[in-house]
């Protein structure tokens, strides 16, 4: 038997580091050669990574949530036949140590006598212990020194806050002496003395006071880097207009509603407002291709694109993805609305390709029923501009000096101030806005 050593490999162009989102086996497990071993989040997609040769696994390299550099240890397995390592020897015997001689171990109960008696003292505490204090065993109050500051998490701090706690009266049972939620618990409960601080009063029997802490992983992580990111590079500004839609969404029902065969069966899909909006688009945004483009920050350089990839933010139970449809300009609206469907559905099922969530030249992004009035978007970098549908409503507008009620709608647009300037924003969004409140206009030939 030999060992082999499995590297993390490139699971795509430019990858230099990958987020460990969920493994598949666990050290003892027989696998097979394919056989899925874990799977990986790169900056778009998640990567099944299979396994090359057959064997038992040995050890796993990193947590989920973990980031690993390609090329970095990933998996060792036990193989048949000739392995690419061999086994390790054994670690020599700390210096000093007698072979087989029994460790020693502080006392916790002289521990924790030592600790209180220097802080009487008024001399520095000794370093904690590296065993973890029993859990179930009451609470001692130690004042800590000044100077010297509790360790514990940020949400625990916030709670110790809020019930009044000053965190140096409260002895911690987590690695190091940290405070957990439960020494918070075990303080209350055991209504521990604060050396004359005030603690506020509990919370009546009904209150919550629970506090949960959720890893950031995996997608929710990308998104969080890349909201950041763009946030902090792009100068955003927003351009927020109102459009009647009263006579498209008259043309989208009609539409809809001679949508069957002599069956009765669907013969197209169900037209939304999106199709309409990306020919909109596909219209406008040849006068305007300073919008339909994407800017490489490093290189200080603005690629324009001819083509339209259309990118749909997309909500999925992870998060927000952005599936794109290619070339926009080259589909009709019966097409353009059967990729949108297809891809949003690849998206929510997880199924959706690296190659499928990348290459947009603008995107779109609804939030549907739930639109509310205004948004402000933050732009897909390295996108230069967002367009954003807002909730259609009914309500009165002055029309022709009469008061009628019309289906109203709001497109709020971010920019990116360093490409785009504000009159060809707000000249681009009057230009889409005409052909939303003129739909025919969508399929007349622009003049040559």
């Amino acid at each position: 038997m030999a060992r082999h050593v499995f590297k993390l490999p490139d699971v795509g162009e430019g990858t230099a580091e990958a987020e460990i989102v969920a493994w598949h086996v666990a050290p003892g497990d027989r696998v097979a050669e394919d056989q899925t071993l874990v799977d990986v989040m790169t900056d778009k997609a998640t990567v099944e990574i299979p396994s090359p040769v057959a064997g038992t696994v040995l050890s796993i390299n990193g947590e989920p949530g973990a980031m690993l550099a390609v090329g970095s240890e990933l998996v060792v397995l036990e193989v048949e036949g000739t392995g690419d390592r061999t086994d390790a020897a054994a670690p020599a015997d700390a210096p000093g140590d007698a072979p087989g001689a029994p460790v020693a171990a502080a006392s916790p109960a002289s521990a924790t006598a030592t600790a209180v008696a220097a802080v009487l003292a008024g001399e520095p505490a000794p370093e904690p212990a590296a065993t973890a204090p029993d859990p179930t065993a009451p609470a001692l109050l130690v004042r800590r020194p000044p100077g010297t500051k509790p360790t514990a998490s940020p949400a625990v701090r916030r709670r110790a806050w809020d019930l009044g706690i000053p965190l140096q009266f409260v002895t911690g049972s987590g690695p190091g002496g940290r405070i957990l939620h439960r020494d918070l618990d075990r303080h209350l409960a055991d209504g521990a003395e604060t050396g004359g601080v005030a603690v506020a009063e509990r919370p009546p029997p009904l209150a919550r006071t629970g506090v949960s802490e959720v890893p950031v992983r995996g997608l929710r992580r990308r998104i969080a880097e890349s909201m950041q990111e763009a946030k902090r590079h792009i100068p955003h500004f927003s351009y927020i207009e109102e459009v009647d839609v009263t006579a498209l969404e008259e043309l989208r029902l009609h539409v809809n509603s001679g949508g069957q065969d002599a069956d009765g069966a669907v013969a197209r899909p169900k037209l939304t407002l999106l199709p309409f909006l990306i020919r909109a688009l596909v219209r406008v945004l040849p006068d305007f291709p300073q919008i339909n483009a994407r800017y490489d920050d490093a290189a200080n350089v603005v690629h324009r694109f001819e083509a339209v990839h259309a990118g749909i933010a997309t909500q999925t139970p992870g998060g927000l993805v952005v599936p794109v449809v290619r070339h926009a300009e080259a589909l009709d609206l019966w097409q353009a609305a059967d990729a949108v469907r297809r891809l949003a559905a690849a998206a929510r099922d997880g199924q959706a390709t690296r190659e499928q969530l990348s290459g947009s030249t603008i995107t779109i992004t609804s939030l549907g029923a739930l639109g509310g009035l205004a948004t402000t978007p933050i732009i897909n970098r390295p996108e230069v501009a967002i367009v954003g549908i807002n909730r259609i409503v009914e309500r009165p507008v002055v029309r022709r000096g009469n008061i009628v009620v019309r289906s109203m709608m709001n497109l709020s647009c971010s920019f990116d101030h360093r490409v785009v300037d504000g009159w060809d924003a707000a000249s681009f969004v009057q230009r889409v806005k005409n052909l939303l409140e003129q739909p025919a206009t969508l399929f007349m030939e622009p003049p040559r």
